[in-house]
């Protein structure tokens, strides 16, 4: 059996979409490990989940540094000690530069809550409620300079409901619940590249099904397609 690959995780915050993957690695089959997170924000609650679950912690402010480029030299030079190979934004809340970029490039993941190219940036859910959307998501992507830009790996949908809060509709996204983070990182490592235009797509082991194609969600767009049409018209 192949080594596991070392996986490096950057946060911000809470780490919810950390311990998606904190979790995923502790079965004996997943083909990666973590082997460090790194937080630009000390004590955070993901820093937390990481020491708990045994994995390797570093709290480097960016705040502590003159420019952008000498923290992610800090940032840099903490992951290859560390012997990583693959990295993931999960939460982290720092644009990066071209140079850091092209130090990791392929093998460097960001999740981010919608459906992208759909609702780019910040107050992401605030926005697909105020559209009217009735789906969104949660992708996986690799990571280029342009924010939440780069070629796709992975996409999970998951309805938008009446009623829907911000808070709701960020728990209903988050790779937890659409399990779409451990997933790239688990077979990442031992996929072939094949490119077409801005997206993966060779469907590699392990592939889920695409919730679009589940049954509960798919009974669920039959449904409210019902109910619409037997909505009143208007005058």
């Amino acid at each position: 059996m192949s080594a596991k690959k070392r996986v490096g995780v950057l946060i911000s915050g809470r780490g919810t979409n950390l311990q998606a993957l904190i979790d995923a690695a502790k079965a004996p089959e997943y083909p990666a490990e973590l082997g460090l997170v790194i937080s630009n924000v000390p004590g955070v609650q993901g820093l937390a989940r990481a020491e708990a679950a045994g994995i390797s912690t570093r709290a480097i402010k960016h705040q502590d540094f003159p420019s952008r480029e000498r923290f992610e030299d800090a940032l840099d030079e903490a992951l290859n000690q560390a012997g990583v190979e693959l990295l993931c934004n999960a939460g982290f809340m720092r644009l990066l530069t071209e140079s850091f970029v092209s130090r990791w490039l392929n093998r460097h993941l960001n999740i981010h809550p919608s459906l992208l190219p759909a609702f780019k940036g910040l107050d992401t859910h605030g926005r697909v409620l105020r559209s009217g959307a009735q789906i969104t998501g949660c992708t996986v992507h690799f990571v280029r300079a342009a924010m939440d830009d780069g070629p796709i790996v992975a996409q999970a949908a998951v309805p938008v409901l009446p009623g829907d809060t911000e808070e709701v509709l960020a728990g209903r996204c988050s790779p937890p619940s659409t399990g779409s983070t451990p997933m790239p990182c688990g077979w990442l490592p031992r996929a072939k590249w094949r490119w077409m235009g801005n997206a993966y797509r060779e469907r590699p082991p392990g592939w889920a099904v695409p919730l679009f194609f589940r049954p509960r969600f798919r009974q669920f767009l039959i449904e409210r397609r019902k109910s619409r049409e037997n909505e009143p018209a208007g005058p």
